[in-house]
């Protein structure tokens, strides 16, 4: 990529600046320059990386917005197909792909984390950005800014999106292709998307409409599986088809059809409109309105002495009997519709004094998942099933900030933030589970809220010539309330918790020469446990929580960062150690200290992650080059309740990981790029219990590798072909990832 920092990243050229003797290139804490400044802190004390629009464009394959990130450092997004919405998590240095409450995105200024629980279902609402609409992403490692919580321990992404100064409009059609053979499923699977937009500004007022639909049709995500045990038996309908293989433990299984095959259709409508009150200063609204249809479907592998597919009942496999529920194949369907609402007054002046005012609302407006009770075939027709409603769910926002330029010496920085997030889940059986209305009592119901009100402050101080510091801390007050949580008839409220904690931030630069800066970086975050993990679990018949704990700790992590930054001739190349010490890490596992042993979230004593970091970037031949190298070394270090986990990897944390772009332009119309990922081995249990990653449910290295061409006939029009996946490497993260993909792109821009 050509620009892998960005704007936001190349300020950081400039930002010790502010005397006439000062060295001509300087680096440190980022300086905001522009007229769509980012929504990150105006002083950074970290690391940051970024891409642009004219990047992704060049380089990338994007049919989602969260592609941007796809070949950033350290960063990884579990998509697992075009319009992924509900397990696209975000993976960092040391929070891995379950844990997507360590993460923290945003698209201008506006929260689309989904803090209402930590998982791969939690994921951010990237539907909520088109990649049409991006003017660049940033993204800022680590906690080391005051103007964050917890959540921000691992990254804090950024999309900036843009408002036009003059007409424009543009469309884009998006076709790809999926051939996919796994065990016994070999098939294909198509997607086409298509996206319009419009803006204009007209004196004081600008406005952007942007319109799109995703039809996509990913790979089947999960399979049915028998363990290869038990006593020969004559008994159950022989049948062929079962495919023989070994489960992540390497234990031999029986893999007996695929299931949970989505066919999605998404519907995304984004509006925003600016007012100019004064050349610096702005009030701007956003509405996003966000429609998922989905349908998951299943096949059966087995097969009768007819031919006929089998779904349930008893089956014989080589001689031994295994029993198919009713839903171990099953049928399920989703309407989703989900409506964000955004609000922002900020000032520009680069005097001494600027403020911002921001508020947003995201909300569920409809949330259904509808899931067959009676088995295939005729669970096509209707019948009994369950209806999980999650209508009134969501969370809103508020913020105030100002900064206060008061001398050349000092930038200092101050606010107050609202978070507010509310879980409303109720289960219920119903007789036509295609449309039916729900009956009786709730089979389950789960609902909480949780509340954090902060204040931060910070102060970015040029102390000497060649220094820069900055100091800064946090404090945030949480509370849980409203808990409660049903099952089976039998309710279980909770009660009120209220918690305060400080988290001191710490930075400070050192000019080393004109092309070098040093940076040393220490910061404290404090990750509240989230509604879910508090409150949706179970109650056995004695009226005793079963899978959840309501007094969860939360997770306090204290993270460094050194960094090394030179600026080379024609490029920059990053050096950076980082270091991570998390107690009371939120993780599910077994309890082996009571009995009965209990399965849940609990929190792990003390987890530890060191690592070191390269990024470069350099023009070579004509070729724009961008790589990264992570070396990680994450382990737990101390978990009473699970001693068996001492000594082994975090989950989901590889000890390497590579990315790696060379973009070559053969004239002004003609780019082709070629880019390739890598990731070492790694686990999904917190005992590393699962050695074969190569396998349904297991965790997996891959090394994949993309291509793209893009060819401009003239201003307005422009196509691209790529691939992902061109090497067609089958890897693994619970669910398997796409294989080689197909895509081609027309699009029109004026």
């Amino acid at each position: 990529m050509k620009n892998t920092m960005s704007p936001l990243a190349l300020a950081l050229l400039a930002a010790f600046a502010h005397a006439e003797d000062a060295p001509q290139h300087q680096l440190g804490t980022v300086t905001i320059t522009g007229n769509r400044p980012t929504s990150l802190p105006t002083q950074i004390p970290t690391t940051i990386e970024g891409i642009t629009k004219a990047d992704i464009e060049r380089d990338i394959n994007a049919t989602d917005a969260e592609d941007a990130l796809k070949y950033l450092p350290s960063l990884l997004v579990r998509k697992r197909y075009i319009g992924d919405y509900n397990h696209a998590v975000l993976s960092t240095r040391a929070s891995g792909t379950g844990n997507s409450a360590r993460s923290m995105v945003y698209a201008d200024g506006i929260l689309l984390s989904n803090y209402l629980g930590n998982g791969a279902t939690f994921a951010p609402r990237w539907g909520m950005v088109s990649p049409e609409e991006i003017e660049r992403v940033d993204v800022l490692y680590g906690p080391f800014s005051a103007a964050y919580g917890g959540n921000s321990v691992g990254a804090v992404v950024d999309y900036v999106t843009r408002m036009p100064t003059k007409f424009e409009a543009h469309a884009k059609l998006t076709l790809t292709h999926q051939p996919f053979k796994l065990y016994g499923t070999n098939d294909k699977y198509d997607g086409k998307q298509g996206s319009f937009a419009l803006g204009d500004r007209n004196g004081a007022w600008s406005w952007f409409l942007d319109l799109s639909r995703t039809d996509s049709e990913g790979q089947p995500l999960t399979f049915l599986t028998r363990p290869q045990t038990g006593a020969a038996s004559t008994a159950g309908t022989p049948v062929t088809g079962a495919v023989s293989g070994v489960d992540r433990t390497n234990n031999p299984w029986y893999l007996l059809g695929a299931a949970t095959q989505y066919h999605t259709v998404q519907d995304q409508v984004k509006a925003k409109l600016a007012y100019d009150f004064s050349p610096t200063m702005r009030a701007t609204y956003t509405f996003g309105l966000w429609r998922n249809d989905s349908e998951g479907r299943p096949t059966s592998y087995l097969r009768d002495a007819a031919g006929q597919p089998v779904y349930s009942g008893t089956v014989n496999i080589n001689g031994r009997s295994y029993t198919l529920g009713p839903t171990d194949l099953n049928l399920s369907n989703e309407d989703l519709q989900h409506v964000m609402h955004g609000l922002t007054v900020k000032t520009n002046t680069k005097g001494v004094f600027d403020w911002e005012v921001a508020a947003s609302l995201y909300d569920y407006d409809k949330d259904q998942l509808r899931a067959a009770l009676v088995p295939m075939p005729g669970a096509l027709g209707g019948g009994k099933g369950r209806l999980v409603n999650q209508g009134g769910t969501g969370w809103n926002t508020f913020a105030a900030k100002g900064v206060w330029r008061p001398d050349a010496a000092h930038v200092a920085e101050f606010g107050y933030q609202r978070e507010a997030y509310k879980l409303s889940s109720a289960e219920r059986p119903t007789n036509d589970w295609i449309s039916g209305d729900p009956v009786g009592d709730p089979t389950s119901r789960f609902a909480g809220k949780t509340e954090t009100n902060s204040l931060h402050a910070q102060d970015t101080w040029k102390f000497a010539p060649q220094w820069k510091t900055v100091l800064g801390a946090r404090f945030e007050r949480w509370h849980a309330h409203d808990g409660y949580t049903v099952t089976a008839s039998k309710g279980a409220p909770h009660g009120e918790r209220t918690e305060n904690y400080i988290s001191p931030k710490a930075a400070l630069a050192y000019q080393a020469s004109e092309d070098w800066v040093l940076k040393a970086s220490l910061g404290r975050a404090v990750r509240m446990p989230t509604v879910s993990e508090l409150y949706q679990g179970g109650v056995n018949a004695s009226g005793q929580l079963t899978n959840n704990d309501p007094n969860l700790k939360p997770e306090k992590s204290w993270t460094t960062e050194l960094t090394g930054e030179r600026k080379l001739a024609d490029g920059y190349l990053r050096l950076t150690a980082f270091g991570e010490r998390t107690t009371d890490a939120l993780y599910s596992q077994t309890n082996v200290l009571i009995t009965p042993m209990v399965t849940n979230i609990q929190n792990v004593d003390l987890i530890r992650t060191k690592g070191l970091e390269a990024s470069y970037e350099a023009k070579v031949l004509g070729f724009d080059l961008s790589s990264s190298v992570t070396w990680t070394d994450s382990k737990v270090i101390r978990n009473a309740k699970a001693p068996g986990s001492v000594g082994k990897w975090q989950p989901r944390i590889p000890e390497w990981r590579a990315t790696g772009v060379a973009s070559y332009a053969v004239n002004d119309k003609l780019s082709m790029t070629l880019a390739a990922r890598y990731s070492g081995k790694q686990y999904s249990t917190l005992d590393n219990s699962d050695i074969n990653g190569f396998a349904y449910q297991g965790s997996s290295k891959y090394f994949t590798a993309d291509a793209r061409l893009r060819y401009r006939f003239n201003q307005q029009w422009s196509m691209a072909l790529g691939v992902d996946n061109l090497n067609n490497y089958q890897y693994w993260n619970f669910h398997p990832y796409p294989q080689r993909t197909y895509v081609a792109e027309l699009k029109f821009d004026l």
